[in-house]
């Protein structure tokens, strides 16, 4: 799922935060300074202080005060904050003489609060600035970029997106649209061919693609609908309008006026409240995995020794490896007797792994009679139990409370194309495929529809109406809600 910056306030919303909490410590310390005693809680100062909160608020918004923020020298800023504080300084006046009420205010107060308010949101500004550039250093944090280019525009293109965008954005390979001698641009490798760049995108980890050639060729369409079944995103120079699928709108990357292309976008905002939704859910779902280890792991370790806590790796949000927690219900070596299994296997199409009844599973027997018995490890599988350690990876930002289920590495590798289409957005605890019966479905297209569906559909209220969902039908003992 893309996060498509707008450019509207919502976009430095932090900065918008810093600034009205810097104006409120102004305001409190010009009291201090004052009367030597906070009056903050009181009366008419009460109020002053909420009529400063929307004060600078409207001014803001109004003038746009924090439009290129990231961009702007320290003394571009100073000249930015000065205007700021000396407008809301002045509708302030108005304001109390509008209430016919300036004599029961304070003048040295309010002086006081517009020097502390140029010089504390000054320093905010810019150390908040310091902080997010030196955060983004981390290449790890960065969205993986390849850039498909002419040879002729390479070197440019490498550069500027680079140069201008490189916060964000890291540009982790070049394909060429024309034979060049090349092996690499700028430091950046050349990955492969154009023919090959379909393939090369659906095996490796690649966030979107950037494509900047003069000529559209039948080898760049294609390329276009491979990443359209992909649902991988988009962005295109405004030269190739017409080429764009998906839902295209305006953008700008390092400068460039594109197109984006992609299934499904989310605002900033919309991405803050899903976060804080899976940190929320992280905690408590921590907790009451904590509790379920050290209440099963001990009859775990008894019926088969070896540790409490199983970690495979999975395939993440638009290709990234991580490793995936779970309690351990099969017995230490599983994976290797799962090759011994395959005739076994429910799914015909061997795109996921399912048994009806596995002898890896703790405590899974069959006796003498052709009688299978069941232990602890069907009794979590059952209850979902051995997916809460899962909560670990959601608050490592890794996965989250809803979302699609991460595929192992081997049957990554099976993809087609409109496949991965299941990876555009972060893998989730639950979602509509498990919730909708997950042990029932053997027909993994029917899978990849149900998954691709969630992302086409996705909104908070989805979300959260999942989540409770999966509550009840965990409630009820329903297998497989998670």
């Amino acid at each position: 799922m893309y996060k498509r910056y707008r450019q509207e306030w919502t976009k430095h919303l932090d900065f918008i935060i810093v600034e009205e909490i810097s104006l409120q410590i102004a305001y409190v310390l010009a009291m201090w300074l004052r009367f030597r005693e906070v009056l903050y809680g009181e009366g008419i100062y009460r109020e002053l202080g909420f009529v400063l909160f929307l004060i600078d608020f409207v001014v803001v918004m109004s003038i746009n005060s924090m439009h290129n923020v990231l961009k702007r020298g320290f003394f571009i800023e100073f000249v930015e904050t000065v205007k700021t504080c000396i407008l809301v300084f002045a509708l302030s006046v108005v304001y109390m003489y509008a209430q016919k009420a300036g004599a029961e205010y304070s003048r040295i107060l309010l002086f006081l609060t517009f020097i502390l308010h140029v010089l504390i949101s000054y320093l905010t500004r810019i150390s908040w600035k310091y902080v997010l550039n030196h955060t983004r250093i981390n290449d790890s944090n960065k969205l993986s970029m390849l850039a498909v280019v002419d040879p002729a525009l390479a070197e440019e293109t490498i550069r500027t997106l680079t140069e201008n965008h490189g916060d964000t954005y890291k540009v982790t390979g070049i394909v060429f649209t024309k034979r060049d001698k090349r092996s690499e641009v700028c430091g950046v490798p050349v990955v492969c061919n154009i023919e090959e760049a379909g393939d090369y995108i659906c095996r490796e980890w690649i966030d979107s693609v950037f494509i900047d050639c003069e000529k559209i060729t039948p080898r760049i369409d294609k390329l276009m609908e491979e990443c359209r079944k992909m649902t991988v995103t988009v962005h295109f120079a405004v030269s190739g309008l017409r080429h764009m699928g998906s839902h295209p709108f305006g953008n700008r990357i390092a400068g460039i006026t594109v197109l984006t292309a992609a299934e499904r976008y989310a605002t900033p905002l919309e991405h803050a409240i899903k976060r804080l939704m899976d940190i929320t859910g992280g905690l408590v779902g921590s907790i009451m995995a904590l509790v379920i280890i050290a209440i099963c792991g001990p009859m775990i370790k008894k019926q088969s020794p070896g540790p409490v806590i199983y970690t495979q790796e999975r395939i993440g949000r638009n290709g990234r490896k991580f490793r995936m927690y779970k309690l351990r219900t099969m017995h230490v070596g599983a994976d290797a007797q799962k090759s011994e299994l395959e005739n076994m296997n429910r799914n015909e199409d061997g795109m996921m792994f399912k048994l009806d009844f596995d002898p890896r599973v703790i405590g899974n027997t069959v006796d003498e009679n052709g009688v299978q018995h069941t232990g602890i490890g069907a009794f979590l599988r059952k209850h979902s139990l051995d997916e809460f350690p899962q909560f670990f990876n959601v608050l490592l930002g890794q996965m989250s409370l809803v979302g699609t289920r991460p595929p192992t590495v081997d049957e990554w590798e099976k993809y087609e194309y409109h496949h991965r289409a299941r990876l555009t957005c972060k893998p989730g605890i639950t979602g509509l495929w498990q919730i909708s019966g997950r042990s029932l479905i053997t027909d993994f297209e029917e899978v990849v529809k149900l998954d691709t569906k969630y992302i086409d559909e996705w909104s908070m209220s989805l979300d959260i109406k999942l989540v409770f969902k999966t509550i009840r039908l965990l409630v009820a003992g329903d297998e497989g809600a998670m």
